[in-house]
């Protein structure tokens, strides 16, 4: 807007001036003069030079440098307490901190506004098949993952593609699958499909085909274009030791059974409980099945929590299958025992064996005894075994103090069977604090027993008994130092003394030759050499055991 003057010494202060305060003060400066920095001297100029000068003092002044050295910062209190002093001048530089700090944080204090996100991008078809081509996901659900590349110009569409004449494939067949369904995906007409899976039901039952069972298929070529192809052979291991193929034979479907050897030999596996059974069975050879079993039988005759014991020896003996194509099976658990060092002897505490067609364990005392016992008039003796603790005041043998006994105890072997002692209501059976495993029946006419510390419990609530049906096993569940059996009595619902009447012994006819057969196998599974490797082990074991386990 203006046009600055000219001057004759450009360069000096003057020019300093103008460039501290620019083209409004409507000056401008040149190079090439000297300049004296002790006092501002005019050039004898025409206009005006003394407004000129003063501007150039006032500049000199703002850019002469400040020594903030001379400032001591430190000594002023800048935060004093402002609960002393109060309304002093160091109380009101106090406040005046507090003000500024406060300001500040306001100052950048965030706001609640909205951010607004990046508006999504639209995907045409060609990203949408890059994406997919890209993804990873599931056949079932379509996943198909490679580049697909579009055809070019020197590709020319064909009206006809030759395919195979036969292709091979090999399913599995899944959780909740059939065999079936499993055909019909694999590209087999669903005639064929539903021939094979009646020829394979007939030879077996099809839910007892395991998941995971392999299927290999040949597959014919197909009659027409676009139409399911032919079963020409399929071909699965229909259980371990039968092999199922179906082949196409005269325009039809026919199958064949393969039987495969199968070899049935026990295994014994032994050793020291330790910090942990599991583990040290584990470490033994068993298989988590085989232990799983072992525990369970253990668990309905003994408690796992209190009766077993580290330097404790497990023993259980397990049957394995051997095919003669090579594969092996574990079997059944036949064996459970547990033995208790003693003196330098093994001391039973514990020899199951998976005795009856039902399959269950039994203790080998169980058929011990030939001879039953009975209470007096028409009270049956709830166990056989001798009485170890009467009625009455007592001394707890865990609690340490007198209180009463309000029962009988009977001593027994664990897995013994206990008898109701007469016809009545089961009114509870269950968990019973200090009982453990309790059972009380109710026999009418305000009598009632209890069973208490069972190891397995028979019965169930509401259930009808009559006189010397079993309702449980002898065990140590809650309060008890060893497997035992505290039979209790009631009369108007108050405890009375069970040995009130005089007992009398009745002798109950067993079949000896069962007996005479459990402890013969009991001894042929105790007999198998331990820890041994999986071998047929002909030249350790019986050969009435050999005949016996084939």
């Amino acid at each position: 807007m203006f046009r600055p003057h000219e001057v004759e010494n450009p360069g000096s202060d003057l020019a300093v001036a103008l460039a501290a305060f620019g083209p409004a003060a409507g000056y401008a400066a040149q190079p090439d003069s000297p300049v004296d920095h002790g006092h501002a001297k005019a050039s004898p100029v025409s206009g005006p030079l003394p407004r000129l000068q003063r501007y150039v003092a006032a500049a000199r002044a703002r850019l002469a440098p400040v020594d903030l050295s001379a400032i001591d910062l430190s000594g002023i209190d800048w935060t004093p307490d402002l609960a002393e002093d109060i309304g002093t001048k160091r109380w009101l530089r106090g406040l005046a901190t507090l003000a500024g700090l406060t300001i500040c944080a306001l100052a950048f204090w965030p706001d609640f506004s909205r951010l607004d996100a990046a508006p999504a991008g639209h995907l045409d078809q060609a990203a949408r098949d890059e994406f997919r081509s890209q993804a990873i996901m599931p056949l079932a659900m379509g996943g198909e993952s490679g580049r697909r590349m579009a055809p070019r110009r020197a590709m020319r569409p064909v009206a006809f593609v030759p395919e195979r004449a036969q292709i091979e494939l090999t399913p599995v067949l899944s959780e909740g699958d059939s065999l079936e369904r499993l055909l019909q995906r694999a590209g087999v007409s669903g005639d064929d499909a539903a021939r094979a899976s009646a020829l394979v039901a007939g030879a077996v039952p099809l839910e007892q085909i395991a998941p995971g069972t392999k299927v290999s298929l040949v597959l014919g070529p197909r009659s027409e274009p676009g139409q399911p192809r032919p079963l020409e052979h399929a071909e699965f291991r229909a259980r371990f030791d039968l092999a199922l193929n179906v082949n196409r034979q005269g325009g039809g479907l026919v199958l064949k059974r393969e039987a495969i050897p199968v070899e049935t030999m026990p295994m014994r596996v032994r050793g020291q409980v330790g910090e942990s059974l599991y583990r040290s069975a584990r470490a033994a050879g068993a298989s988590p099945q085989t232990i799983q079993e072992y525990l369970q039988a253990l668990d309905s005759h003994i408690s796992l929590e209190g009766d077993i014991q580290p330097d404790d020896s497990f023993d259980l003996v397990y049957m394995v299958k051997r095919a003669s194509t090579g594969e092996t099976e574990v079997g059944k658990l036949v064996y459970a025992g547990l033995d208790r060092d003693m003196n330098g002897a093994g001391k039973p505490v514990a020899q199951l064996l998976r005795w009856g067609s039902s399959g269950e364990f039994y203790s080998a005392d169980t058929f011990s005894s030939d001879e039953y016992v009975q209470t007096g008039p028409g009270m049956l003796r709830p166990v056989n075994g001798r009485i170890t603790s009467l009625y009455g005041m007592r001394r707890h043998p865990i609690l340490g103090y007198s209180r009463m006994h309000a029962g009988v105890d009977f001593g027994a072997a664990w897995g013994t069977p206990i008898v109701a002692t007469a016809a009545g209501v089961v009114t509870y059976a269950g968990r019973h604090g200090g009982h453990g495993n309790y059972v009380r029946i109710n026999h009418g006419g305000g009598l009632g027993t209890g069973y208490g510390h069972m190891s397995r419990i028979a019965v169930s609530p509401g259930e009808q008994v009559s006189a010397g049906e079993v309702i449980g096993y002898v065990g140590s569940t809650g309060l008890s130092t060893g497997p035992h059996l505290h039979y209790e009595m009631y009369r108007g619902g108050q405890t009375v003394n069970p040995l009130g009447t005089s007992f009398a012994t009745v002798t109950r006819r067993v079949d000896v030759g069962q007996i005479s057969a459990f402890r013969a196998k009991l001894a042929q599974m105790r007999a198998l050499k331990p820890n041994s490797p999986l071998s047929r082990q002909e030249d350790d074991r019986p050969a009435t055991l050999r005949i016996a386990l084939r």
